[in-house]
């Protein structure tokens, strides 16, 4: 009997060894606006949205974890819109509440709140967010109220936070305070992935300068310097946000970086013209450490008023690939015409 148990808890151990994963999956994409009711219902999609993920839900589901950047607030009623100096450049999201539902659907499991629409409403709108995120199961953070989350997913533990150079934010131009946050998430954590809202806007800004960027008289930040030092801080995977449009990628000390992701579902009020609408679903594969392993980019593109679509032409790889050489001649990673991302076997 005894030999009978000790075969039995020997079986069951190897079993799990035998499940343990050996690569991680993370997936990451860029910002997520599903239309808004302000200042009136017109900038809505038909069916509450519910179509506006249909084409790529399969992909976004087939990963360990899946962020993306949430713009607005979800938010039915209620609040103060903001106020702009330029009224020409104001922008202001408010989607309703239930299509939280959508992200849910869709596969996200963590969002980003750090960024310029996340205080489009003031506090009501914030907490509304955040309320709707959490009664979805979806994790979040970026505002001060919620700099980071750590939560368990196939027995990896993940530590997420991100930044912007916003009110309500945790601050992208803060090295000191960011540094810090990354290293208590280093400390606790397996996997730390970090989003970043931050670098000047539209289609004349694709390059990552590796300098600090002034975008309307307000201090977008070094994202390079900014990202460079947070993988030194201990983070592994880093998502960029706000140009509106795809940035280069990198691989810095085996960490996985993307400049910035576009703009991925955006209905309405926001321009998906050209370059504006062409974006990348982009998943890391990694060690259980963070380690990078490799990457694949899927290129998707939106129309205005329209769900998110795949782009046969690759049109977002294409930009990629030309990017990335022209910002980092000095990077040895490998991007193929099917997407796939592999450090240099040389």
């Amino acid at each position: 009997m005894r030999s009978i148990c000790f075969l039995i808890l020997l079986t069951g151990s190897l079993n799990l060894n035998a499940q343990k994963k050996d690569t991680i999956t993370v997936i990451g994409v860029g910002d997520i606006m599903m239309g808004t009711n302000y200042p009136d219902k017109n900038g809505l999609p038909p069916n509450d949205g519910a179509e506006l993920f249909n084409e790529v839900s399969a992909i976004l589901q087939n990963a360990d974890v899946t962020m993306g950047n949430l713009e607005g607030v979800l938010l039915d009623e209620g609040g103060t819109a903001k106020t702009c100096r330029d009224p020409k450049v104001c922008y202001v999201f408010r989607s309703p509440v239930k299509y939280v539902q959508n992200l849910a659907a869709a596969g996200f499991d963590v969002m980003s709140l750090a960024n310029n629409h996340a205080g489009d409403f003031g506090d009501v709108g914030r907490r509304s967010s955040m309320k709707a995120l959490d009664e979805a199961g979806i994790k979040h953070a970026g505002l001060t109220t919620t700099p980071y989350v750590i939560f368990e997913k196939n027995g990896v533990r993940y530590g997420f936070t991100a930044f912007a150079p916003n009110s309500g934010c945790l601050s992208l131009n803060d090295l000191p305070a960011a540094r810090a946050i990354v290293q208590k998430l280093d400390s606790l954590s397996d996997v730390v992935i970090v989003s970043f809202h931050g670098g000047a806007e539209g289609p004349q800004h694709q390059h990552v300068p590796r300098k600090n960027e002034i975008f309307y008289g307000e201090n977008r930040g070094n994202v390079y310097a900014f990202a460079h030092e947070l993988i030194d801080s201990g983070a592994d995977i880093i998502f960029g946000h706000g140009p509106h449009v795809t940035r280069a990628i990198e691989v810095y000390k085996n960490r996985f970086i993307a400049y910035s992701l576009g703009n991925f579902c955006t209905y309405s009020g926001i321009n998906v013209s050209g370059v504006n609408g062409l974006a990348p679903i982009i998943k890391v594969y990694a060690s259980p450490q963070g380690e990078f392993i490799k990457a694949h980019i899927t290129s998707t593109n939106q129309t205005f008023r329209a769900p998110v679509k795949m782009d046969t032409q690759l049109q977002v790889l294409k930009r990629i690939q030309q990017l990335t050489r022209e910002d980092f001649p000095e990077s040895t990673l490998k991007i193929d015409d099917d997407g796939w991302v592999l450090p240099s076997t040389n």
